[in-house]
């Protein structure tokens, strides 16, 4: 990391990909790294747990960016941050259909919140976390940055290509701030410490923690959503990438909008490990490595779902110099360690 790069702020910090991207901050020398996060999906003991892995504490606050004036007040008070990460978002696909006002509300008011703080307060940098879920259902594979956007499968999707737009039209008037655009795929998987991992308040919506915490016996029986789609097996395909592999790329984010190396802004990535997996292949694979056998049945498809997509992450590779260390099997041994450490 620059070593003037010294203050970071990191919006939904205590969640899952947050968590482990401030302990990748704090890896790479950042100094002071701030987290805000209202807990809505996460818990402020992810704090004790970021500390027990890296030795360091982020400064955070509890505050809702969906609100005016939290995040200003928070801005106000640390006039030394240098770059925001923008985490903070509802993001269940299933939910969002349910729920489609209340993912609008919030995700695009906080955008629009911390995109205002970014101009008041001349932030440098903008990471936003953005989604494959924009290319909604498409026919070429794999996908890149140039592939056409489709219309969105669901709320959530919606929220992610509206949140695009929103920061291209912000970058036209603010050409000094340096926006960068991660879509990732399907983060999955837990610090191979097993001290931290995703933390599940409500019922799972993602194929890894149901399948975790069905081999914990914390869940019953799980369906498979659909077996009918024109994937090879029947199920959906998806490009699962190790949430370390995902915080290191935001690192890597960083330092790159915080460089003259960006030309284009916003810049855009796509962060996927470039292989499709249906799945059955992933529960077949979770059984492989940690020799479990899960109860699962075929079930109904889900509302929002895609057959399939998976990613080209080569333009991340040539201009950030990123590329995922972690394979499936490792997604699938470092999840379960985190269930099993949970139980502890």
């Amino acid at each position: 990391m620059n070593k003037e790069l010294s203050c970071v702020l990191v919006t939904g910090g205590a969640g899952y990909i947050g968590s482990h991207t401030i302990i990748e901050l704090f890896n790479a020398g950042v100094q002071t790294v701030i987290s805000v996060d209202n807990y809505s999906n996460s818990t402020e003991e992810t704090y004790a747990r970021i500390e027990a892995v890296c030795g360091k504490n982020p400064v955070h606050y509890e505050a809702d960016i969906s609100h005016p004036g939290h995040l200003k007040t928070i801005c106000k008070a640390h006039p030394e941050i240098q770059g925001i990460i923008h985490f903070a978002a509802l993001k269940a696909v299933g939910e969002s259909v349910e729920k489609p006002l209340e993912y609008y509300r919030n995700n695009l008011d906080g955008l629009l919140h911390v995109l205002e703080c970014v101009a008041e307060f001349q932030i440098k940098s903008f990471i936003f976390s953005s989604s494959c879920t924009v290319y909604g259902q498409t026919s070429v594979f794999p996908v890149n940055e140039n592939t056409p956007l489709s219309e969105p499968e669901s709320p959530y999707g919606y929220t992610k290509l509206a949140g695009e737009r929103i920061i291209r039209d912000f970058a036209v008037i603010h050409p000094e701030i340096h926006c960068v655009l991660l879509r990732y795929f399907n983060p999955v998987g837990a610090h191979p410490s097993g001290l931290i991992g995703e933390i599940q308040l409500q019922k799972p919506n993602n194929l890894v923690p149901i399948i975790t915490m069905s081999a914990a016996g914390i869940l019953p029986a799980f369906s498979v959503h659909g077996n009918d789609y024109p994937t090879r097996d029947g199920t959906c395909i998806r490009d699962y990438v190790h949430v370390c592999d995902i915080a290191d790329a935001h690192v890597k984010a960083l330092r790159f909008s915080q460089s003259e190396v960006q030309t284009v802004n916003p810049e855009i990535f796509n962060l996927g490990s470039g292989e499709g997996v249906s799945v059955l292949e992933a529960i077949k694979a979770f059984e492989r490595v940690n020799q479990l056998v899960l109860n699962y049945a075929i079930g109904p498809r889900r509302a929002g779902d895609i057959s399939a997509i998976y990613s080209d992450s080569s333009k991340a590779e040539k201009q950030l110099q990123w590329k995922p260390a972690y394979t499936l099997d490792d997604m699938m041994a470092s999840a379960w360690k985190w269930q099993q450490n949970l139980g502890k």
